[in-house]
């Protein structure tokens, strides 16, 4: 089987059916839209098979908004197949762009092909898991396996995979020294594979066929960053940046077998680091879209991680980052829950919209602004109905107002009439002002 993938169509000088929506939502030119798939800089995740379903494409890269990727999926512990339908309900609900189901354990098969029936937004996988499943020991893992797995996975309509290429043998001893070793659960697993055989990662050696894989679905690549740093000390070590080296090269020869390809990029970083670590994966690999995991700025908060990499997330957004992965409360704890994935969503559409707003994107600055009118204007059903969780908002402001009369004046509790500042602000006389602004002027040019 093959297909003229979204890249293809690009360089041809065509825009597909789904170029077309995308630049609907994006409000951007389709030519724009195809320029940008054509130059390597936006990725639109729709695999043929999905296409065919009800998925809504959207586009990902610098001239799109930043976007919110989710992950979830069950775990060998916990979770059954219905809650995380119920998660990927949740997520479309909450305004993920993307969802990632990164199930492990024995219905991994089932929980998919449920997510993909019910999914409007592209799906992404981590082929490996479900490799690993298939045998008893991480050891005997072996690259038809794992090509398998990813043809099984493109076939049933992943939109896009997270391969774990660019971890090279080469690279382990880099790592030895690290506080927090590697993190990456398809990194370790290769690691622990090659340290075994003294071998390549059979998925760089066998890159090549992993992308004939994809061209012939159009799935999108997503180059695992498989040597992130898990902590604050490890940021932009050795290891990060030789990874990041490879998935230079990785990403190239992606483009040369018309596949569209993300960078996928690390989780704990200093916010000092932060713009250099974006500016360096745009130089590496030629500005194809970055995907980040955060990043997480400290280490300091389990439980309120969602807190620590929205922090990160709206300073590499700004700064160039394409897409953002979410992060919840529940982040090096425990398999999130529903409330945990709308807590990560949230956080991270605000820090989405505030990175749109640092590019200078109108739409998002006009979002604020109709906010803050209606605000000043005192209209609380308009700013609950602008505002990222409008039941939150409403909730918040009523209930320190005991008298339903109150619920609709003109200020909250915070203040009262009396101390309210916009209040007061519209009770001045402008036009007197500006009369006594010109005398005291006059006053003093005479003096």
């Amino acid at each position: 089987m093959s297909c003229r993938t979204q890249r293809r169509l690009a360089l041809d000088g065509e825009a597909s059916p789904q170029m077309e929506r995308v630049a609907e939502r994006e409000h951007l030119p389709a030519d724009t839209i195809r320029a940008e798939v054509a130059r390597g800089r936006m990725v639109i995740p729709a695999n043929v098979h999905h296409v065919e379903g009800a998925l809504d494409p959207m586009a990902i890269g610098l001239r799109a908004r930043v976007k919110i990727n989710a992950n979830i999926g069950n775990s060998p512990t916990s979770s059954s197949l219905d809650e995380e339908v119920e998660k990927l309900h949740l997520s479309q609900r909450w305004g993920a762009d993307t969802v990632m189901d990164l199930s492990t354990g024995k219905r991994i098969d089932e929980t998919r092909v449920a997510i993909l029936a019910a999914a409007t937004v592209p799906i992404g996988t981590v082929p490996i898991y479900q490799a690993l499943e298939r045998v008893k020991e991480p050891e005997d893992l072996h690259a038809d396996l794992l090509l398998e797995v990813i043809e099984h996975q493109a076939r049933q309509g992943v939109d896009y995979m997270t391969i774990h290429a660019g971890v090279r043998l080469e690279h382990l001893p880099l790592c030895q020294h690290r506080v927090t070793g590697i993190v990456s659960r398809g990194g370790g697993l290769l690691a622990r594979w090659m340290i075994h055989h003294s071998a390549e990662n059979p998925l760089y050696e066998r890159f090549d066929d992993v992308l004939e894989i994809l061209r012939a679905h159009d799935v999108t690549v997503s180059l695992g960053d498989g040597l992130r740093p898990g902590s604050i000390a490890d940021a932009s070590d050795a290891a990060q940046f030789a990874e990041l080296d490879t998935l230079g090269e990785l990403t190239q020869r992606a483009w040369e077998r018309d596949v569209q390809v993300m960078v996928e990029g690390p989780g704990h970083v200093p916010m000092d680091q932060l713009e250099m670590n974006v500016r360096r994966q745009q130089e590496i690999c030629q500005e194809a879209p970055f995907y980040t995991l955060g990043p997480l700025v400290t280490d300091i908060a389990p439980g309120y991680d969602h807190i620590t990499s929205a922090i990160g997330a709206a300073i590499v957004g700004w700064h160039g980052t394409s897409m953002l992965c979410y992060v919840t409360p529940k982040e090096h704890l425990g398999l999130p829950d529903a409330e945990d994935v709308k807590q990560g969503l949230i956080a991270y559409r605000i820090a989405a919209h505030a990175a749109d707003l640092a590019r200078g994107n109108r739409r998002a600055a006009e979002w604020d602004r109709k906010l803050s009118k209606a605000r000043f204007d005192f209209d609380w059903r308009e700013q609950f109905a602008l505002a990222v969780d409008p039941e939150v908002a409403r909730g918040m402001h009523d209930e320190t107002l005991a008298d339903d009369y109150f619920k609709s004046a003109e200020f909250c509790s915070m203040c009262g009439p009396k101390y309210c500042p916009m209040h007061n602000f519209r009770d001045v006389d402008w036009g007197a002002i500006r009369a006594v602004v010109e005398e005291r002027k006059a006053k003093r040019a005479v003096a």
